[in-house]
Formats: structure tokens, sequence, C-alpha cells
């Protein structure tokens, strides 16, 4: 059983009481920008033990007689079809998740913010969809200058010319589909408006990471680095806080660099004498108490150095896939000789390159390819697969892990051969396939299919849901039925990324 790091109930009550504190501080109206995932937060589940991946929906349960909620997309996101790495979906199909994930917590969203748009057609199709469902949606330009030019920025042409989003709750909660799309942006356009209106209200962030109060070189902090080496992003001691209360502060980069557009932005919305004029750094501005809720420092220096191994993987697979840059993958590599960490102190990755050397030497594998893969079960005990002409290396290893789970003996299939050689003469004999080999998604539907007549695979589904956060390592690169499978299965997953082939399209 993994060591628990993190208790959410600690967090919540403590995340809880500073928010309404700020809320109260702004005459009553607080735009908060929700920095990070709203839902399903899983880099702060890897590297907090014990948090609870949809802690800030529960959060948000706790306020939800004080709160609405404004949604924001970056127009461009939309049109070039970025894609969000941990649900493999576009930001806009993303959103729309997101959207029906908050409807079954019992929240919708007010309004949906397009931020940057320009005419752009796909976003034009989205912003349709959405109103279709009956929800307001905004468009907002880019403003000439932003964010430098503060004069153009706090006028009729800049905030002003953009539309007021009419809310009636004392707390709006700002989200969105991702970095860069214009939640701070949002946030202060509408503070601006108020101001126009002679109301008064006021901003703050909520963002989990880097943890202020946690050293700069802790491992948790290195983690939210890595988390962000594609962005850029550098944490920072912050020097205005420094300065202004001659206290350690742990921010990032971009907030620190842009304060002091931010302050004069502040001071030319005219909140003079309201606590959002009193902000004297950039951590003023952030609302999080996600030290309290850390319980075993050990544990999660483990974790976050677990997930900055993970990310190296993550960026080096991206990178030989085209769609990282090498710079990122260095960041990555510097960050690992940071907390003085190798690739190899991830268990499963040596597990799975032995996996692999033993097919070779057993002669194993499929057309001269040697794949291995590794599972480290939550009691610590290690799994291995390897690949054969009817299963890919993380099909079997699968199937090795639920076999342990479900304390199945070792000698049971838990699918006969005969129904893994049919489904693969359909795959490739009948359906013109270039390979017969099941992969994880195959396995798993003819796993189920296969519990209606068969009591030991039953059980197997049953332990499906004890996969979840166990790390996995494969040798190869991993075809897209597997990556889909092992998302769903939400395994913490890592790859050598080797090729499984000698072409180029296959």
């Amino acid at each position: 059983m993994k060591r628990l790091g993190f208790d959410n109930e600690r967090y919540l009550n403590a995340q809880a009481k500073a928010i309404i504190s700020r809320v109260e501080k702004f005459s009553g109206k607080l735009y908060l920008e929700f920095g990070g995932k709203l839902l399903q937060d899983l880099h702060a589940a890897r590297v907090l033990p014990g948090y609870d991946p949809d802690v800030k929906i529960k959060l948000l349960q706790r306020l939800r007689d004080m709160l609405e909620i404004v949604f924001c997309i970056c127009a461009d996101d939309i049109e070039r079809g970025r894609i969000r790495g941990d649900f493999g979906l576009t930001y806009d199909a993303a959103s729309l998740r997101t959207f029906d994930d908050l409807e079954d917590f019992g929240f919708s969203i007010s309004a949906v913010i397009i931020n940057r748009y320009h005419g752009e057609k796909s976003a034009k199709r989205f912003m349709d969809f959405v109103r279709s469902r009956g929800i307001a949606v905004y468009t907002q330009p880019e403003i000439p200058g932003y964010p430098a030019d503060v004069e153009k920025i706090v006028s009729a042409e800049g905030y002003g010319a953009n539309p007021f989003v009419e809310t009636k709750k004392p707390l709006v909660i700002v989200t969105g589909a991702g970095p860069g799309s214009g939640k701070m942006s949002t946030c202060l356009s509408q503070v601006y408006h108020h101001h126009m209106r002679g109301q008064d209200a006021g901003f703050a962030k909520f963002e989990t990471f880097p943890i202020w109060n946690l050293p700069l070189d802790h491992p948790v902090n290195v983690a939210y680095e890595a988390a962000t080496a594609d962005l850029k992003d550098k944490n920072q001691v912050d020097p205005f806080h420094l300065e202004a209360y001659h206290c350690v502060a742990i921010n990032y980069n971009r907030d620190i660099e842009n304060f002091s557009i931010m302050k004069e932005i502040i001071s030319r919305i005219g909140t003079n004498g309201s606590p959002f004029a009193a902000y004297r750094s950039p951590t003023d501005m952030g609302v999080n108490m996600a030290k309290e809720g850390i319980v075993d420092d050990a544990v999660v220096r483990e974790a976050a150095k677990q997930e900055i191994i993970r990310r190296y993987f993550r960026y080096h697979w991206e990178f030989k896939r085209g769609i990282e840059s090498k710079d990122t993958v260095e960041i990555s590599e510097k960050l690992l000789r940071k907390i003085g960490a190798k690739v190899t102190d991830r268990p499963a990755v040596p597990a799975a390159r032995a996996a692999a050397e033993k097919a070779k030497e057993s002669g194993k594998g499929h057309r001269g390819i040697y794949c291995g893969a590794a599972i480290a079960l939550p009691s610590g005990e290690m799994v291995i697969g390897m690949n054969t002409p009817l299963l890919h290396a993380e099909s079997a290893v699968i199937l090795h892990a639920l076999k342990k789970l479900a304390q199945i003996p070792d000698q049971i299939d838990l699918l006969p051969e005969s129904i893994i050689s049919s489904i693969a003469l359909l795959k490739k004999d009948v359906l013109g396939g270039r390979a017969a080999s099941l992969n994880v998604e195959e396995v798993l539907i003819a796993l189920s299919m296969s519990a209606a007549t068969n009591p030991t695979s039953a059980y197997c589904i049953k332990a499906v849901k004890e996969l979840a956060g166990c790390d996995m390592h494969t040798t190869h690169m991993i075809g897209q039925g597997d990556e889909n499978g092992l998302r769903k299965l939400k395994l913490s997953l890592t790859t050598d990324a080797l090729p499984t082939s000698r072409g180029f399209y296959y």
C-alpha cells in the first residue's frame, strides 16, 4: 500500500477559509483566476500522494452558494487544434468535456469567453455550438500592445472595448482550457468595467504550484518546472515579496516579470485604497494553502522526483514524434541533474528494459523487435510483459498485472489462445490490418466479453481500477490503441520510445 503524503480535508478547510476571507476583503465581489486544471489534476495527484484529482471541484462545492463559473479559451488554440496531453483531446473538445464534468458535479458555466478572437472559423463553429446549448458566449479581441502598453490597455480602447460579462455571485471562478487562455486578462477587464460603473471588485489567483512557502529547490516545486518546461517557466524567489516583507516566497518567472506592469494596471484602474491596490507582490495575489495539506514531506519529495523523471520521458517521446522541441528535453535533463536523479531511479524502467532483453534471449518477440513493459503494483511488486505475435508487450503486462491483483495463479489463462487468435485473424486476414497482435484497448474489450462466461476474467475486471496511478514503463514506441487504453486505465506511463519497426508510416 502506498504511503500518503497529503491530507485533502486539512487542505480543503484551509483553502476554503482563505478564499472566503479574500472575497470579504473586496466588498463581496472577487474574480478568482483558477490556474491549472479544475478537474482531474493528475499532476498534483502524482506529486502529492493522497491528493484527490477532483479536490478543487469539491472545494467549489463547499462554496457553491456564493460562486459562478466563467470559462476562457483562446481562439488560436481552437483554430490550430492544440492538444491536451492528459486527455489526448483538442482544447475545444476538452472544454466541452469539462462542461459535462461540471454538470455531473452540479455546476454549470455562466459564460464562455473566446479570447484573442479575430474571426477564426473553427472558433466560430465552437461558439455556435456552445450558444445552441444555452450558454452565453463573449469574444474579446487581442489588445494591441498587451501587456506593455498600459495606457492603451486601461482605456476605452483596451479593456473598455471588451464586453462586460454580467455575473450575479460574489465569487466568480475564471478558469480555462489551459495556459494562455486569457483568464487574467478577463479578470482584469471585468474589474475595470466594475470600476467604470462605480463598483468595487477584486482579483486573486488560485494556483497550486509552485507552492509559495516551500523552498525553491524542493522537489515538488522543481516538478512544477518540469511540468511547464515546454512553456520555459522557471521558479524564482519573489523579489517583491522579499523586499516588502523580508520573507522568502516562491513564484514563477512570468508572474514576477509582469508584476510591475500589473501594479501599474491596478493603479490606472483606479482602485486605490482597496485591498486590490495594496498587493505588494505577485505572491500577495495568490490564494494557495497547499502546504497545509502536506502531512509527510519525505513521501511527497519521492513522488515529485518520480514525476520529474516521468516528465523527462514524456518530452523525449514527444520530441521523437516531432511535437516537442529539443530545448524542452534539455530543460528536463537539467532538472533531473538538479535533484540528483537518474531515469533508472524509476523502478519500472530497468524492469521493462530487462523484460525486453529477456524476450531477445528467449527468441520471443515479433519480426525481430523485442519489446518489454513493466508495472509497479500498489504492493510494490513488479510485473513484466513481452511482445509476441499475438500480444503487444503493453497488453501482456496488463493481463499479468490484473492476474496478480485478482490473485489468479499464473498458469490460468484469462484469455484462451483461441479467442486471441480469432481476434488476430479478424484484424489481419479479414480486415486487412498489417499486424495481428492485440493492443491494450482490444485486450480490455476481449477480457470484458470473456467475463460474461468466465468467472476468472470477471474477477480481473473488478481489479482494473486498482491500476490507476501505478507506474508503468515500456521500451518501445506506443501505438494509438495502446496509448488510448493506458490513458483510460490512468496509469502513470513512461516509455523509451524505441521504434517498433524499420518503416516510416507503420
